[in-house]
């Protein structure tokens, strides 16, 4: 029985190892998000960190225009991002998880 725990609790530890690992893998994956025109372009990581954002001159003269733009874009990317995230994430965790009856339904 003991020995069954404490190979559960490795189980358990490497599968952390692993999520870490997959985080930190995320951060040099890119998602890139285009508004609708074109004019409005933000990258961030699969960990939703922010890389870059390049804005075309014709939302400079309209601070509203352009407000929209970056929420609409941003959290277009942020819902992608976030996406891959927890699929990768949720791969490893369920990998490295001991088997545990019932838990077979999310296959």
């Amino acid at each position: 029985m003991f020995g069954d725990m404490m190979n559960m609790m490795g189980k358990l530890k490497e599968a952390q190892k692993k999520v870490e690992e997959t985080k930190e893998r995320l951060n040099t994956v890119m998602i890139d998000e285009v508004s609708n025109d074109g004019k409005l372009k933000v990258t961030l990581t699969a960990n939703r960190t922010i890389k870059s954002i390049s804005v075309d001159d014709d939302l400079l003269k309209d601070k509203d225009m352009l407000e929209d733009y970056l929420i609409l874009t941003l959290n277009k990317a942020i819902e992608k991002a976030t996406n891959i995230n927890e699929t990768e994430i949720a791969a490893v965790a369920k990998e490295g998880m001991p088997n545990i009856p019932g838990m077979d339904m999310f296959e």
